[in-house]
């Protein structure tokens, strides 16, 4: 995760949303929307109650509960890490019109809707030791449903290289509820060509 991006998010992943490498198992639905259903709540009281929250107290009655699409396991992808030998440094542009320098570990493989795709998996310059993978992306939904600055997922490393992406567990970044919070833009590379209607939607206005 990003410092000053998502402040206590990397905790809030961990008890709220779980690792984006695991997803429904087969014949298990139920389970996997009732983990989902659960996830959202507890994150909409944390936003609600807790004093990190990144939503305003006179702005919580009018963004809380989160929106979200629809639950949907077509949104629930396997995907393979291919790793760089080097990490090369993206310069991401911010919403306070900073850069923030990231490093890329590597690309994901996978398929959606019959196509072949990728997005760069992140972390910041200088990270030595890897707990999470940053994944910003944009996609067709991007500006209309979704949060104009695009989303975020996060990843944790797995020994085998083998993920599952989660779609629906896409969340906007803290920008989106004040904008006292610095996020980075997805990068051109990490921009889908298609509608990504799975995680959370644009705030209430």
């Amino acid at each position: 995760m990003i410092p000053g991006v998502v402040r206590r998010l990397p905790l809030l992943a961990l008890l709220v949303l779980g690792a984006c490498s695991s997803g429904p198992a087969p014949g298990d639905d139920s389970a996997y929307l009732t983990e989902v259903a659960e996830s959202r709540a507890t994150k909409d009281q944390f936003f609600r109650n807790d004093p990190e929250t990144p939503v305003p107290a006179d702005k919580r009655a009018t963004l809380l509960p989160l929106a979200y699409f629809d639950v949907d396991t077509a949104f629930v992808v396997p995907a393979s890490l291919k790793l760089n030998d080097q990490r090369p440094v993206f310069e991401m542009p911010t919403s306070t019109g900073t850069i923030r320098k990231m490093q890329l570990v590597g690309s994901l493989q996978f398929s959606l809707q019959g196509q072949p795709m990728s997005l760069g998996a992140f972390v910041e310059e200088g990270t030595t030791e890897i707990d999470t993978l940053f994944v910003p992306f944009a996609d067709l939904t991007t500006g209309k449903d979704t949060y104009p600055a695009g989303r975020y997922l996060d990843l944790h490393p797995t020994a085998t290289g083998y993920y599952t992406i989660d779609f629906n567990k896409a969340y906007n970044p803290y920008c989106a509820y004040s904008a006292a919070y610095e996020c980075p833009y997805p990068p051109p590379s990490n921009r889908l060509k298609i509608p990504i209607n799975a995680g959370e939607k644009i705030p209430a206005a």
